[in-house]
């Protein structure tokens, strides 16, 4: 194996192959988790209207403090109709539209009601309890930013703000293949020597959390022709992943096979610790990802790599993940040569997050992995980092 990339060279050399696609109308009813492609703007102030943020009733504040006759009622979608007038109060509903010539709203709470006339013993400022006519954004400006995820409250506030279609990158299609002779699916007898397969079940879900969609081929075993047909179906797709058959052993066939496929191989070998044979190429567009057949060094592989690169084709404007700092709980050996990324789990700790390394940091341990939530990341160097130091970690999705 050649000179071995770090893990940020490799991430810039996966997107640096990777085009955002293209975009497509989506209504807004569907668009939850997607990617917008352009800013989506306002198609109205909001709110549309002054209006009242707490039940009460609508005066003129040059008025109190005073006794006002009570001029009639303006409720959520009943607005009063007419102009207030002087010595004239209106009651009114929280989010009712506060009558024209009313510039203030004195809560229920706050007077004294009595037949058809309202007592406010105070003064009150021009303004209270009155949200403003575009207060919270006006028609044309931004509702949601270019190459943002929409998320719940992103929905409410384009809905709220009269958008009712968005325009978002596609969904990247992926196709995985986990390749091996060994594996049969969960649910059938084991014979000797086979294993289940679980990589391509995680990483299907893992994938999905980043908005792919996802396709996962059968298991297939190390057979040239049985590969190579299985490596073509998934070329077809956006983003193809395979695991296993990517390190040097006899059977390792994924990237020879895929090579005489006409994939472009763009760098083999990273210097991290799960995860160092990951393999990476391009195909007339189609991002090749080889991620080894160890379940936790496939897992660490995607997180870094693979999901940074589905969150670039959707145009994501910071696809790599974000790092958090937090203190370990125990001490833990540094390797002179690879960065290491530690399965670990997390716990507030007054304003810190506490880290605990789970027992058992093996990359097949993938059941000791599902206690984790954390990835620390131990970059390279001799000694050891102490209990109580400082690192960054990485949440599981």
């Amino acid at each position: 194996m050649a000179s071995l990339l770090t893990f940020e060279e490799a991430q810039e050399r996966v997107l640096a192959h990777v085009r955002p696609l293209p975009a497509e109308p989506v209504p807004i009813a569907e668009a939850a988790g997607r990617v917008t492609a352009e800013e989506v703007p306002a198609g109205v102030d909001l709110p549309p209207f002054a209006s009242s943020a707490m039940d009460g009733f609508a005066v003129r504040s040059a008025d109190l403090p005073g006794t006002l006759r009570i001029a009639g009622e303006s409720a959520a979608g009943l607005p009063y109709e007419g102009r207030l007038e002087p010595g004239d109060a209106v009651a009114i509903s929280t989010g009712a539209v506060v009558p024209e010539g009313a510039d203030a709203v004195v809560p229920i709470e706050r007077v004294v009601k009595t037949d058809y006339r309202v007592e406010v013993t105070d003064a009150v400022e021009q303004g209270a309890h009155v949200r403003p006519r575009g207060g919270d954004v006006r028609a044309g400006d931004a509702v949601v930013p270019a190459g943002a995820r929409i998320t719940p409250a992103r929905i409410a506030a384009a809905a709220a703000a009269g958008v009712d279609v968005v325009s978002c990158r596609r969904r990247p299609s992926v196709a995985i293949l986990a390749t091996g002779s060994e594996l049969v699916p969960p649910g059938q007898s084991l014979q000797q020597g086979q294993i289940y397969e679980a990589n391509g079940f995680m990483l299907a879900s893992a994938m999905a959390t980043a908005g792919a969609d996802v396709s996962t081929e059968p298991a297939v075993a190390d057979d040239e022709a049985v590969l190579r047909k299985a490596l073509e179906r998934g070329l077809e797709a956006d983003v193809l992943v395979t695991s296993g058959g990517v390190s040097v052993g006899e059977h390792d066939l994924v990237r020879a096979v895929e090579s005489e496929l006409g994939v472009k191989e763009v760098f083999w070998g990273v210097a991290i610790k799960p995860g160092k044979p990951l393999a990476f190429g391009v195909h007339n567009g189609t991002l090749v990802f080889g991620l080894p057949g160890n379940p936790v060094s496939a897992l660490v592989g995607c997180e870094l790599f693979v999901k940074p690169a589905l969150r670039a084709l959707q145009g994501v404007a910071e696809p790599l993940p974000r790092f958090d700092t937090g203190r370990l709980t125990a001490g833990l050996r540094r390797n002179p040569e690879r960065d290491e990324f530690v399965r670990a789990r997390s716990r507030v700790d007054g304003d810190e997050v506490a880290l605990e390394p789970v027992v058992g940091q093996e990359s097949h341990m993938i059941v000791r992995s599902g206690s984790a939530d954390a990835l620390v990341h131990v970059s390279r160097g001799n000694g050891e980092l102490a209990a109580g130091a400082t690192v960054r970690w990485l949440r599981f999705d």
